[in-house]
């Protein structure tokens, strides 16, 4: 009896994603469209919440690092209410399950998404957040795991990395080909209120979704 081996996805790498899923990137500017797109301007009580939003983020940052949860609280929650992912027709989940089976290896990935926005069957948005300190680069790898795991492999998954400061946007599909982008980084340092972007991005993924 083969005995089924089971590694976290937080250490998971790109290079175990293309070996085993054959996971590849693509740079075609038209398979991650969403991202770049021009979307309606933000009300000025939306973008009165985001310059809250900003604020209370930077005033916590005097006092490093803010950790993986005050970052849920302060950025995303507030966030996920303006894109309107607490209501129907999307469905939320915190620490979400998942487990991804690696090819005639014998080997299951095993991991927890942070937030998962699902409509229907189909899954919308995986979302990982992490530390202050904590470059969402490293968290490229374990949200494609997450992702990959979606049932729906032939319908593209969206993602999202945040660390509260930066954000980064990745979509991916499983069928018939495996591969993956990701957006430019959105950071709350830079001028002005990047936050506008990622939430015109999240409003308009949630969009095009209730729209097919």
């Amino acid at each position: 009896m083969t005995m089924v081996q089971s590694i976290p996805a937080r250490d998971v790498t790109l290079n175990t994603l293309k070996q085993q899923f054959n996971l590849q990137s693509t740079q075609d500017p038209q398979f991650f469209p969403e991202w770049s797109a021009t979307y309606p301007d933000l009300n000025d009580r939306e973008k009165a919440a985001l310059n809250r939003v900003q604020e209370n983020f930077l005033a916590l940052t005097e006092n490093p690092p803010l950790l993986e949860n005050s970052v849920k609280m302060v950025v995303l929650a507030p966030l996920l209410d303006l894109a309107g992912f607490y209501r129907p027709p999307f469905h939320l989940e915190t620490e979400a399950s998942i487990s991804l089976e690696m090819a005639d290896e014998g080997i299951t990935i095993q991991g927890r998404i942070d937030v998962l926005v699902e409509k229907n069957t189909l899954w919308l948005l995986v979302i990982e957040s992490k530390r202050s300190d904590f470059a969402v680069s490293r968290a490229i790898p374990q949200a494609l795991a997450y992702m990959l795991a979606n049932p729906q492999g032939d319908r593209a998954t969206f993602g999202a990395i945040t660390n509260g400061n930066e954000f980064l946007f990745l979509k991916a599909v499983r069928q018939p080909t495996a591969k993956y982008t990701n957006s430019r980084l959105f950071s709350l340092i830079n001028p002005g209120n990047e936050l506008y972007n990622v939430l015109q991005i999240l409003k308009g993924i949630g969009q095009i979704v209730v729209q097919k």
